[in-house]
């Protein structure tokens, strides 16, 4: 794993990272990057196609990156879907340097899904040509494509082509196996859940309310209208919805 680094670092600003959903570049972030470049340091997280780690070593692997990239400096971590389990493995490592934690439609409710899990269970025995049939097929239920311009489309599907299925088959794993080794009410940092109603691939609204339930400094913003991967949406501002929970740190001259 590594960091892309879509602004320069500059000295004394606090840093967010980024982390990514199943397609795992870290390079989906672009329409973000911009509204919160003031105010952070950004490091979007990239994870290697062929990287076999488990959750434990994938939350590691991350605190030691952090460490060895900014020290014990302010960190925020952003977890979207995939990376939203990410960010909460990390998390309950209770790492003295996070200050907040933002998930947008985590995926931590992926095995109350039946089908889904039932659809993950089968993608091993899926021959290779038919994935970019199914990554095509399956585009309408991880997006709101009425709310995403064509161009982000297209880099959205090919985010989920570039996955090899074997890469697929063991992030779906992790999904299926996702469990956290101590209460969410041990995670003090404040906490804001973003959460799609039109999300067709999770049940991202209920899910986040039960965590809202158990972190004890949670807030909660449900988007009305968006899906999934609702951070390529032409007018969705992450910046705006952070200020408005007071999630944004002073900008940085």
């Amino acid at each position: 794993m590594k960091f892309l680094h879509p602004y320069p670092l500059a000295p004394g600003r606090p840093h967010l990272v980024y982390l990514p959903g199943m397609d795992g570049s870290g390079r989906l972030f672009y329409r973000q990057a911009p509204t919160l470049a003031p105010f952070f340091n950004l490091h979007c997280l990239a994870l290697a196609p062929q990287a076999q780690a488990d959750w434990p070593e994938l939350a590691d692997g991350l605190l030691t990156l952090a460490d060895k990239t900014f020290g014990a400096e302010p960190l925020t971590l952003c977890g979207e879907s995939f990376g939203g389990c990410w960010a909460l493995k990390a998390a309950e490592r209770l790492p003295g340097n996070l200050e907040r934690l933002i998930l947008i439609n985590p995926a931590s409710a992926f095995a109350q899904n039946p089908l889904l899990t039932l659809g993950s269970a089968l993608t091993p025995w899926l021959p290779e040509f038919t994935q970019p049939f199914s990554t095509l097929v399956g585009l309408p239920f991880l997006a709101n494509l009425s709310r995403i311009d064509p161009p982000d489309q297209r880099r959205l599907l090919t985010a989920m082509r570039a996955l090899p299925p074997d890469a697929v088959t063991r992030r779906l794993d992790l999904l299926r196996n996702f469990r956290l080794e101590r209460p969410l009410t041990q995670i003090p940092q404040p906490t804001l859940i973003i959460a799609s109603r039109g999300d067709l691939l999770l049940p991202s609204v209920e899910e986040a309310y039960g965590l809202r339930a158990q972190l004890p400094r949670a807030k909660l913003e449900i988007l009305p209208h968006s899906g999934h991967a609702c951070l390529l949406e032409r007018d969705l501002n992450l910046g705006a919805i952070l200020q408005t929970h007071h999630f944004l740190p002073p900008v940085h001259d």
